[in-house]
């Protein structure tokens, strides 16, 4: 697979993967009173979203044909 995330999708999906990571590890520390499915659910949203930051490729913008990569070259023209 092609690269077709760029460097600010990779940031917000980094941050997105923590912020949900965080929840779900309070949903099952017992700090946040919410059900453990959601947690389950946050957890892999987390991973899925670290995932496709760190390989640079998401499948669903290929099936889309969706290329954030081509935004980094606009801006530094």
């Amino acid at each position: 697979m092609n690269t077709n995330v760029g460097t600010t999708d990779r940031q917000l999906r980094t941050g997105v993967g923590a912020i949900t990571g965080l929840l779900s590890i309070a949903i099952l520390g017992g700090i946040l009173a919410l059900p453990e499915m959601l947690a389950a659910v946050l957890g892999i949203v987390a991973i899925v979203m670290f995932g496709t930051a760190a390989t640079g490729t998401c499948g669903l913008y290929s099936v889309l044909g969706v290329d954030t990569c081509s935004l980094d070259s606009d801006a530094a023209k």
